[in-house]
């Protein structure tokens, strides 16, 4: 078993779990989305980011793509976030959270998307 895979694999589910525990619940209702919940998907998915770094395959060009694609998103969603809450003042209402959280559906997408990749180069590795 090779543990630089392991932890690669680990980190790319942890980013998709976090995102979705993050994305589901009503949409503009933000008991549902808890802010440290963002902030540890944004955390995992920038580090599954620095892991794809060194892969230099056309497979890991897509995974770093899609990282980037996720984390971008995440980001987006926490300066929303941050905005409506320190800037604004309005806190987080209906229409916001609903925001904050379709860009976590992107950023979910991303992941499931680079789930997807991993599961699809796993299963065409030979031994």
């Amino acid at each position: 078993m090779n543990l630089e895979k392991v932890i690669f694999g680990f980190f790319i589910v942890l980013a998709a779990t976090l995102n979705f525990g993050f994305f589901v619940g009503d949409i503009g209702n933000p008991v549902y989305h808890h802010v440290f919940e963002l902030f540890a998907a944004i955390v995992v998915n920038l580090i599954a980011t620095v892991l794809k770094f060194g892969d230099r395959t056309q497979i890991g060009a897509i995974h770093l793509a899609t990282s980037l694609v996720a984390d971008l998103q995440l980001v987006a969603a926490a300066c929303v976030w941050a905005y409506a809450t320190h800037v604004t003042g309005e806190g987080m209402t209906a229409s916001i959270t609903a925001s904050v959280v379709s860009l976590s559906g992107g950023a979910l997408l991303a992941n499931i998307v680079s789930l997807a990749i991993l599961i699809a180069e796993t299963v065409m590795m030979r031994r």
